[in-house]
């Protein structure tokens, strides 16, 4: 009798595994994390360049903040190239390269627009961070301080009209993050001017930021859109 209780208590502990086995299993909030990280960084090597930065951009033109009761213009700007993929030394200033390198960048891709009156140019970069905290903690870096901040060296196209676009034609500059990419923008004029003090126009240094802003929220916001919820069918080996 002791040895046929024994057994059944084998047999009921031995089911109760299956069963548990054979359960949904359920993350943790840093596993879930983990993954849905893990999705978002996929991204940058699965989707053709294209599709990380499209023909056409949407951007909004002086929005409400800058005519109280108004609201902005939405606007379009134009793919004039896209770059080769960059180290990340080597696709941002000096300055930011030593904060990108500091917090784990892995690569910079870039792409340069040119915005609906064809009059100004904007360089979108994105670093590939190793993680959200690691993007914030770059794009704070990069926002602190005023004029022409560290950030993205643009990328000229010869016969287009971002042929004369670079370092020294770079007005004004923008970094954000979501998730663990870093987009940076950098805008200037499709004439080829010189840094020049466009805080003195504010209608100037609204229009650029708009399309800078803009164009760098529209980049970003698919690449780091949330995943699916990661889900296990819970089949042995899952």
């Amino acid at each position: 009798m002791a040895a046929l209780l024994l057994g059944l208590a084998g047999l009921t502990a031995s089911a109760a595994g299956v069963v548990v086995q054979m359960l949904p299993r359920h993350f943790s909030a840093a596993q879930a994390e983990q993954l849905s990280t893990w999705e978002m960084l996929r991204r940058w090597r699965a989707w053709p360049a294209g599709q990380i930065f499209p023909r056409t951009l949407g951007y909004e033109l002086l929005p409400g903040y800058a005519f109280p009761g108004h609201r902005g213009l939405h606007l379009t700007a134009r793919r004039v190239g896209i770059a080769r993929m960059a180290h990340c030394a080597s696709a941002v200033d000096a300055p930011a390269a030593k904060v990108l390198t500091g917090q784990g960048c892995q690569v910079v891709l870039r792409a340069t627009y040119v915005d609906a009156t064809r009059s100004l140019v904007t360089t979108v970069g994105v670093a590939v961070m190793p993680s959200a905290a690691a993007a914030s903690s770059a794009a704070t870096a990069l926002s602190a301080g005023s004029g022409v901040l560290p950030g993205v060296v643009p990328v000229p196209f010869p016969h287009t009209i971002a042929a004369r676009f670079g370092e020294q034609e770079r007005q004004l500059t923008v970094a954000t993050s979501d998730g663990p990419y870093l987009v940076l923008s950098a805008a200037g004029f499709g004439d080829g001017r010189p840094r020049v003090r466009i805080s003195t126009d504010g209608y100037t240094k609204a229009e650029m930021f708009s399309l800078a802003n803009g164009l760098a929220r529209a980049v970003e916001k698919p690449l780091s859109a949330a995943p699916a919820a990661p889900h296990c069918p819970g089949s042995p080996g899952c």
